[in-house]
């Protein structure tokens, strides 16, 4: 787990605004995707393979606080509906990235391991992220 070293970067010269962008989270297979977070920026650096189909959802309610010096990224769990196995899982991880509506552009921000694989029958999945947020940056 951990944040993309170009996610930082947008964020620093504010090509990203977790606050007012659309930041999404999908579904990983971990056997499909290698992740690379020095290298890889763009959703498109993420086998379309490896991303479930409808494993997608918009995080609501985001935030960012400061306590100390931990910067930490948090949004409420997202609820990702009537999820099929489509490509075939089980899935290991969620990218969190932001979404231009063109892989080619949006940017990745977040690989997050799941605490256990998620393998879909078409039911609802909600993710519920960490009580200690999605992501921190500690100085």
């Amino acid at each position: 787990s951990g944040w993309y070293s170009t996610g930082i970067k947008a964020l620093l010269d504010g090509d990203v605004d977790l606050l007012a962008d659309t930041i999404k989270g999908v579904l990983i297979d971990a056997a499909d995707y290698t992740v690379d977070l020095t290298a890889h920026n763009f959703l498109d650096d993420v086998a379309a393979g490896a991303r479930a189909t409808n494993g997608i959802g918009t995080l609501a309610n985001k935030t960012t606080t400061v306590t100390t010096n931990v910067i930490k990224f948090d949004a409420d769990d997202t609820v990702l509906t009537a999820v099929t196995d489509t490509p075939a899982g089980p899935y290991e991880a969620v990218v969190i990235y932001k979404d231009t509506g063109n892989e080619a552009t949006s940017q990745l921000l977040l690989y997050l391991e799941l605490t256990a694989p998620i393998t879909p029958n078409g039911g609802n999945i909600t993710l519920a992220y960490s009580a200690s947020g999605l992501g921190t940056i500690t100085r």
